[in-house]
Order: structure tokens, then C-alpha cells, then sequence
């Protein structure tokens, strides 16, 4: 049996920004300044907010405070958020998935299965109900199924770590003037608070949308592939060569002679075999 102590994949998980690690208004780096130096999963607001049902708003009786396993997962994720924070329109800009990988909580299986149920969970079954973030989940026709949430931080989120709404306005106000400083110099109208937060929203939207269907044609991609190299290698050269005799023209076919053939057979065989194991580009 796995004792309470060793069960959590990662007992201190910590944010690690992404590779890219771009620069982020003054406004992040002082948020997050501020939630590095007050504990935020002990924060008095933890005990005296009452829990919501998110599909009927009905209070949830909570019987005990944040174990410490789940404390030190949201001291990481407040962190990713604040980090991935669009001042404009108040969105996450990373999936779930993403804030799980930075903050260390994802986790593999032996099959080489990821899961980051620990992330999901914390943000599902305590910050939404909390009401320190929305979640909104959009349905993707092209798979079939839902997409990444779309995360909003709320003002509550911010007391966590005694930045008020006050300040959190100002900082959208100057970034609104920002944006619109950078419009007006392309010749392009001004635009208003609402404008900018639809903007962005529908920007992540499309993001989010583009980055499912790549996903999706590299995982479909990479079936195939997987398919023909799971056949002995005699059987899948004669199916790519099939493929490559009914793809081209005779006057190609012609032009490439039996060895341009060959060579064309053994560059597909050796790609595919590459794409068969490669793993989606994520970052």
C-alpha cells in the first residue's frame, strides 16, 4: 500500500516559465512578486468563502482546509496563471495541460500516457467553486469533443495575494491605452474596454482552434505512419511503392527510372518511420 506521504507523483511542485519566456507587462511581474511573498493556499479568504455548485450556484459544505498536497499545487498554478495573464481580457492565455506541464504536475504512466488530473482537479473542485477563476468549455465540431477551458481570473483572485480591484483596473486602463496607442499609429480607430477583452477572447478562441486542428492532422499523420510500420518493412515498401507509382505521372515516372524510384521508397520509408515515433511539437 502507498503511504499519504509518497502517493502525489511531485510533493513540490514549483512554475517554470516556458522556454520562450517572453516578456510580461510591469503589472504581471508585480502580481506575481506579490503572490510569491504572501502563502496563497493558506490566505484567510480559503476559510471564510463558502464553495459553489458551478451548475446550480448552491453553497458546498467544506469540512476541512486544502491538504497540503493540493496547497502546494495552487501556490505553482496562481503563479502559471498570473504568468499566462491577459490584462485585457482577464483570460489564462494556456490550456490546462500547459500550466500542468510548467508547474510539474503532469505525470506519465509506464505506457507513456500523460495525465494532469492533479491540475485539473485543483482548478475544477476548489479555484472555480471558490470563485477565484470561470471556466468556459466550447465544443469543437472537427473532433467531436469539448476544447481546451478558457480560464478567466476574477477579481477574488487577486485578494488572494491583496492586490485590489483598484489596481487591477488601472492596469487594464494603461493597457487599453496601449493598445489603442498602437492602433492609432497604423491609421486604425481606438477601440473601448469591452472591445479589447471581445478581441482577445476571440483571438484565443482561434488560437485554440488552429492549434486542434494541426494536432489533430499530425496525430492522424502519425496513425498511418504507425499502421504502415507495423507491417514488415517488404509489405510496407511495396505499399508506399503502390502509393508513389499512382501519384505521379508516367512521364514522371519515366524521368525517375527504377533506381529514382527506390530512392523515393526508402526517403518515404525512413519519414515515416520518423513520424511514427515523433511526439506533437508543443512547444
Amino acid at each position: 500500500m502507498i503511504s499519504r506521504k509518497n502517493y502525489i507523483n511531485n510533493p513540490n511542485p514549483l512554475f517554470t516559465p516556458p522556454k520562450n519566456n517572453k516578456k510580461r507587462p510591469a503589472f504581471i511581474y508585480y502580481a506575481m512578486k506579490k503572490a510569491s511573498e504572501i502563502d496563497v493556499a493558506r490566505c484567510e479568504l480559503n476559510y471564510i468563502l463558502q464553495m459553489k455548485n458551478i451548475k446550480i450556484g448552491f453553497p458546498i459544505q467544506r469540512f476541512r482546509r486544502l491538504n497540503e498536497h493540493r496547497a502546494c499545487a495552487m501556490r505553482a498554478m496562481v503563479l502559471a496563471m498570473l504568468y499566462h495573464f491577459n490584462i485585457s481580457s482577464d483570460l489564462v492565455q494556456a490550456s490546462v495541460e500547459q500550466l500542468s506541464d510548467e508547474c510539474g504536475l503532469s505525470t506519465l504512466s509506464k505506457a507513456g500516457n500523460k495525465s494532469i488530473t492533479r491540475a485539473s482537479r485543483l482548478i475544477t473542485e476548489f479555484m472555480e467553486p471558490m470563485g477565484f477563476v470561470t471556466c468556459q468549455k466550447k465544443w469543437d465540431k472537427i473532433l467531436g469533443n469539448y476544447m481546451p477551458k478558457i480560464i478567466t481570473l476574477t477579481p477574488l483572485f487577486f485578494k488572494l495575494f491583496d492586490v485590489s480591484e483598484n489596481k487591477l483596473i488601472n492596469a487594464k486602463k494603461q493597457q487599453l491605452g496601449w493598445i489603442n496607442k498602437n492602433l492609432i499609429s497604423k491609421g486604425l480607430k481606438p477601440i473601448r474596454m469591452i472591445d479589447a477583452q471581445r478581441r482577445s477572447k476571440d483571438i484565443q478562441i482561434k488560437n485554440i482552434f488552429k492549434y486542434r486542428i494541426s494536432r489533430h492532422a499530425f496525430y492522424k499523420k502519425k496513425r498511418n505512419a504507425q499502421r504502415l510500420i507495423s507491417l514488415n518493412e517488404k509489405e510496407a515498401r511495396q505499399t508506399i511503392l503502390r502509393a508513389l507509382v499512382a501519384k505521379y505521372s508516367i512521364s514522371e515516372l519515366t524521368k525517375l527510372g527504377p533506381e529514382g524510384l527506390k530512392k523515393q521508397v526508402n526517403i518515404s520509408y525512413y519519414y515515416l518511420k520518423k513520424i511514427a515515433t515523433n511526439k506533437y511539437p508543443d512547444n
